[in-house]
């Protein structure tokens, strides 16, 4: 199964919601990939993108899915519009895990998964292009804040899922990722 996590602005929890539900399925024994619109901090690199696995777990975003218990975490660095070059790296990883979770909009370009997750905070107004874009896709909307039941009419008739600290992942949503949706 492929479950993609993606989210309309930045510093909405979409890696704690990625944890949250790695840490509620560990039977699932996932294979976890954050990417990231950007590649290096390094001016001279001239690399199409970057991809890095973490080993061990610790507070960086893509550490924090093995702290949750995914068996594997990898870190893609691409710039806008250049995600494609990293698809086969990215096949790689998807036929050598049992299951994958994505942090993501951009994959939402390069692949169908089973299940794509949309974090959302409708009382934030700052939509990224990406998820305008792949919002109706969306098989469920997992909502951060105090206005769950707000937002466009048009996306009324989607499961929401509330997502609250410390786990991020109610057992409604586990269960709603374990069906496949």
């Amino acid at each position: 199964m492929v479950v993609v996590v993606g989210g309309h602005t930045r510093n909405l929890g979409k890696t704690s919601v990625v944890a949250g539900i790695i840490r509620a399925l560990p039977e699932l024994e996932w294979t976890a990939l954050k990417i990231t619109p950007h590649r290096t901090h390094d001016p001279g690199d001239n690399r199409m993108y970057v991809l890095t696995e973490e080993y061990e777990a610790g507070d960086r975003d893509s550490a924090r899915f093995l702290k949750a218990g995914a068996k594997r975490a990898f870190w893609l660095r691409a710039a806008g519009g250049e995600l494609h070059a990293a698809a086969p790296a990215i096949k790689e990883i998807l036929s050598l895990a049992r299951n994958t979770i994505v942090e993501s909009n951009s994959i939402m370009e390069l692949l169908r998964p089973d299940l794509y997750l949309m974090v959302v905070d409708f009382a934030r107004n700052d939509f990224k292009a990406s998820a305008l874009r792949f919002m109706e896709r969306a098989d469920a909307f997992v909502v951060v804040g105090d206005k769950p039941d707000s937002g466009p009419t048009e996306f009324k008739e989607k499961p929401r899922f509330s997502a609250q600290p410390p786990d991020y992942a109610s057992g409604a949503l586990a269960a709603f990722v374990r069906a496949g949706g």
